[in-house]
C-alpha cells in the first residue's frame, strides 16, 4: 500500500551580492566577512523557521541583505538579514513603536541575530525617483513630523550621549584639519552643539531618512524604512534631506520648509543640523579622508541663513 510522503523542502541557494560582501569587508572587517560567510546558513534557517518561500532576487543596501518572500498564507514580505550592531539593534524597537504608522511594519524579529521579517513595500517606487526635489523634501518633512511625534522607547541610543562624545572628540579632530576655513567651520559646528547639548530631546528619531529610505505602498503613499533610531531632538533629522540631490542654492529653502512643517525652533534646529555635520566631519577625519566640500557648503549656507 502506498504511503503519503511530506514534500521535501529544497534548500534555497543564496546569491550574495558582491557589493554587499565588499561593503561588509570595508566597514566591518573580519566580523563583516564572517557575517557574509554565514549568510547562506542564516538565510536557510529563517526560511525554514518562519515557513517562507523565496519570491524574487535578493536586494541589498550597504549593510543588509533583503530577500523577497511569501509567508505560509501567501502574504508578501521581505526577510532582512544584517549584522547586529548598535545601530541595527534599535531598528525593531522603533518599528514596534511606530507599528506601521508612517513606517514599514515589523512582522517578526529574532533578537539574537537581528533578523527581521517586514511587510513588503514597492521597491520600484522610491522617493529618490520622484522628479520634483522640493516635493520630495516635503514628503520627508511630513514623515518626520509624524515619526518624531512618538516618544522614544527606553533603551535606545541617546542623542545627548552621542553629542557629548562628539564634543570630547572635536579638539582632537580640529588639530588634524590643515585648512583654516574648514577648521573654523568644524569648530563653529562644535560650538553650536555645545549650546544645545544639555537639552538633547526625547523624541523617537529615524536618523537616516534620506530619499532612498522612503518607499511607496498600497496602504500609504510613502513609508519610511531602515531606521537607525535615536532618542533626541527632531532638529537632528534634517541633514539627509539637505544632502539628497545636493543643490547649494536650495539648502536654505529646504531648511526653512522642513522646520516649518515640523514646527521647530530654527535656531535649535540649525544647531542640531550643525551637530549632524560635525558627526560626518569626525567620521571623515577618523578615516583619514578630507572633509567633503558638500558638507562644508551646507554649513556655510545655514550660517548665511542665520545672519
Amino acid at each position: 500500500m502506498s504511503r503519503f510522503r511530506e514534500p521535501t523542502r529544497v534548500r534555497y541557494v543564496i546569491d550574495i551580492p558582491q557589493e554587499l560582501a565588499a561593503s561588509q569587508q570595508k566597514y566591518n572587517g573580519e566580523e563583516g566577512s564572517a557575517f557574509i560567510a554565514g549568510l547562506p546558513d542564516l538565510t536557510a534557517g529563517f526560511l525554514d523557521r518562519w515557513e517562507l518561500t523565496v519570491d524574487g532576487r535578493p536586494m541589498h543596501g550597504v549593510s543588509a541583505l533583503v530577500l523577497p518572500v511569501l509567508r505560509r498564507d501567501g502574504t508578501a514580505a521581505v526577510l532582512k538579514l544584517q549584522l547586529l550592531d548598535e545601530e541595527s539593534e534599535g531598528e525593531p524597537v522603533a518599528l514596534r513603536a511606530w507599528d506601521g504608522d508612517g513606517a514599514v511594519r515589523l512582522l517578526d524579529h529574532d533578537a539574537t541575530t537581528g533578523t527581521m521579517l517586514l511587510e513588503r513595500l514597492d521597491s520600484s517606487r522610491m522617493l529618490a525617483h520622484h522628479p520634483d526635489a522640493h516635493a520630495s523634501v516635503l514628503v520627508i518633512a511630513r514623515l518626520l513630523a509624524h515619526l518624531t511625534s512618538f516618544p522614544a522607547p527606553a533603551g535606545l541610543r541617546r542623542l545627548g550621549d552621542i553629542a557629548q562624545a562628539m564634543l570630547e572628540q572635536a579638539p582632537w579632530a580640529l588639530e588634524r584639519i590643515p585648512d583654516p576655513e574648514t577648521r573654523r567651520i568644524v569648530a563653529g559646528c562644535a560650538a553650536a552643539v555645545r549650546e544645545v547639548v544639555d537639552e538633547p530631546g526625547d523624541r523617537l528619531l529615524h536618523w537616516d531618512l534620506h530619499d532612498e529610505n522612503v518607499l511607496a505602498a498600497e496602504r500609504a503613499p510613502w513609508l519610511a524604512i531602515d531606521p537607525k533610531p535615536l532618542a533626541g531632538d527632531p532638529g537632528f533629522e534634517l541633514w539627509p534631506a539637505l544632502d539628497n540631490r545636493f543643490d547649494a542654492d536650495d539648502v536654505r529653502w529646504r531648511f526653512d520648509a522642513m522646520t516649518d512643517v515640523l514646527g521647530l525652533d530654527r535656531a535649535r534646529a540649525r544647531a542640531w543640523t550643525y551637530g549632524r555635520l560635525l558627526q560626518n566631519c569626525l567620521w571623515d577625519i577618523e578615516d583619514g579622508r578630507p572633509v567633503e566640500d558638500r558638507q562644508l557648503e551646507i554649513a556655510r549656507r545655514l550660517r548665511d541663513r542665520a545672519s
